[in-house]
């Protein structure tokens, strides 16, 4: 169940990457447009929270207290900065760049949760990021492509490696609904976009086309939901590696949908398939 939630989740985030390349094209305003989409993931979290709302009252308060943390962390901070890395590098290569947070959240789970060490993880894990590293080495990339980008993906990278690893912690030694989690943690992340925010006026989401990013919050929450379920099934030295085939899902639509502005030659498409073979390794290993 674990793995099948995660792969939801992955290839609804892979597209999530894509639309926002898409909305950016649209919408001068990045930081807006995260707190539009943060929020609208918001709403589906709650929807998806209405038939367990009864058993709201019995959650652990230092639990929630931590889940809103890690949501400050991510989605909120990183939301920031996924929607400019995007914009900088491209929706190809920084999701290729993000397929790397299995290194870390693996690292952390192994140290941190006790998790069991497992030759099939380690090697899987390596893999993966040996196809995050392709976009180090290719030769070819468009012209509006910048560096900054690279080491935007690398910081929400990690932020959401710490995520993980805070979400399945409390998911795992806590009765704690995981729709109230995410509830929780897009509220959290909602405000820290907030606070990030400067143009807080809302007849800018006319004026500078960020309504574009709704569809894209709509999408980030259903794959929100399906990740919070799979941490709650699944250790993150499972469900980690396996939301990485985002690269793969990211890469290839990318390919459909932005071939022109995107670039994208074999070396993406080889560290995509990399990411494939270490989440099949991860799975047949779990």
């Amino acid at each position: 169940m674990a793995i099948l939630l995660a792969l939801i989740s992955a290839s609804l985030f892979g597209a999530l990457t894509v639309m926002m390349r898409i909305a950016l094209q649209r919408s001068d305003a990045p930081g807006l447009g995260a707190l539009v989409m943060v929020g609208a993931a918001l709403l589906v979290g709650l929807v998806a929270a209405l038939p367990s709302i009864g058993s709201w009252g019995n959650a652990d308060l230092r639990a929630l207290a931590w889940i809103a943390v890690a949501g400050a962390l991510a989605p909120g901070l990183a939301g920031v900065f996924y929607t400019r890395a995007v914009r900088a590098a491209g929706a190809s290569r920084t999701v290729v760049v993000f397929g790397m947070a299995p290194l870390v959240a693996v690292v952390i789970a192994l140290v941190a949760l006790d998790e069991p060490v497992q030759a099939g993880l380690i090697v899987g894990t390596v893999l993966i990021v040996l196809g995050g590293l392709a976009v180090v080495f290719e030769r070819s990339r468009p012209a509006s492509f910048r560096w900054i980008g690279v080491v935007l993906a690398a910081g929400c990278m990690s932020l959401f490696a710490a995520r993980d690893n805070v979400t399945r912690w409390k998911l795992s030694g806590e009765q704690l609904s995981p729709t109230l989690a995410v509830v929780v943690s897009l509220a959290a992340g909602t405000v820290v976009a907030l606070i990030a925010t400067p143009e807080r006026d809302p007849r800018l989401l006319f004026r500078r086309g960020t309504l574009v990013f709704v569809p894209c919050g709509l999408v980030f929450g259903v794959s929100y939901v399906t990740l919070f379920e799979a941490y709650a099934h699944g250790r993150v030295s499972v469900v980690s590696p396996i939301v990485a085939t985002e690269t793969l899902f990211g890469v290839v639509l990318s390919a459909l949908f932005l071939r022109r502005s995107e670039l994208i030659g074999p070396r993406l498409f080889a560290g995509a398939a990399l990411v494939v073979a270490g989440s099949a390794l991860i799975g047949i290993f779990r």
